[in-house]
């Protein structure tokens, strides 16, 4: 008389395996591993030491965050080359991701220290600052924003060629140029731009800005309340006869992407300057 192997229920199978039932049935769903027996009458799956073979086989390779998808073409068709280009695949897979999340790690860090920064804000003080190399997504448009609703469509064009997006919050900016800062027209702005962290990969309308000396002031408010801001700005370059060498930058680094409270609201303004030479403006 023949004897059978042994057999176990998908409960014991699942306890020895430390997998879920639930996985258990979708890998029979899906055709991965099945059960070596399943009863007609009362639907108990039975799985044999056949079964157990490929389950730890697929136990090692989810360790290794392997897709089941590859799992599967690997247990239909098994190969000492298979399995070498499946780890050198999932090795290159890894590293790629440990990229992705150390950008995703360094934007986070900006805007931890960005937020910092705002939230120690002080208001309505001039000051003078060396601002370093910048990179920005730059688009010449004439803007007059009432709310960071209206900004939405020049962002939209400004990412719309990029295969990923910047998260950005914090990092829009508008912008008014030399010459008509220097005429005092401070609305429309003429153009609206995103500042880019260095791990950004925007391939389009890059605008790459050297150091720049700003005159810079923060206040509590958007957009809307900017324009007796710059008064201020251009009051102060005028005393001491600096000359202005570029367009503004306004930057809301707490609007409404991060509080519902508009008392929180802080916006910057920054002119940047040439501080060796006069020019009355």
């Amino acid at each position: 008389m023949k004897e059978t192997s042994a057999r176990f229920k998908i409960g014991q199978v699942s306890r020895l395996f430390h997998v879920s039932i639930s996985t258990l049935r979708h890998y029979d769903k899906i055709g991965l591993v099945q059960p070596e027996y399943t009863d007609q009458k009362t639907g108990y799956r039975y799985y044999g030491v056949k079964q157990f073979e490929a389950l730890n086989t697929i136990r090692y390779l989810r360790a290794l965050d392997v897709p089941l998808e590859q799992i599967a073409a690997f247990l239909q068709n098994r190969d000492t080359d298979k399995i070498y280009q499946l780890l050198l695949w999932q090795q290159q897979e890894v590293k790629r991701r440990q990229q992705e999340l150390w950008r995703i790690e360094r934007k986070i860090s900006h805007r931890l220290e960005q937020l910092s920064d705002a939230l120690e804000s002080k208001f309505d003080v001039v000051t003078v600052v060396v601002k370093p190399l910048r990179r920005m997504a730059y688009l010449k448009e004439y803007l007059l924003p009432k709310s960071y609703l209206d900004l939405e469509h020049s962002i939209r064009q400004l990412e719309e060629k990029e295969s990923g997006t910047a998260a950005f919050l914090g990092k829009v900016g508008l912008g008014i140029s030399k010459e008509r800062l220097q005429k005092g027209q401070y609305q429309p702005y003429d153009s609206v731009f995103i500042i880019l962290d260095e791990e950004d990969s925007f391939q389009h309308n890059i605008l790459c800005l050297p150091e720049e000396t700003c005159v810079i002031v923060r206040f509590q408010g958007s957009h809307e309340s900017a324009a007796r801001y710059y008064e201020m700005l251009m009051e102060y370059i005028r005393s001491r006869h600096y000359t202005i060498v570029g367009f503004s930058k306004e930057i809301t680094m707490v609007d409404y992407g991060l509080t519902n409270d508009s008392s929180k609201f802080v916006t910057e303004i920054q002119i940047p300057v040439d501080l060796s030479k006069t020019d009355v403006v």
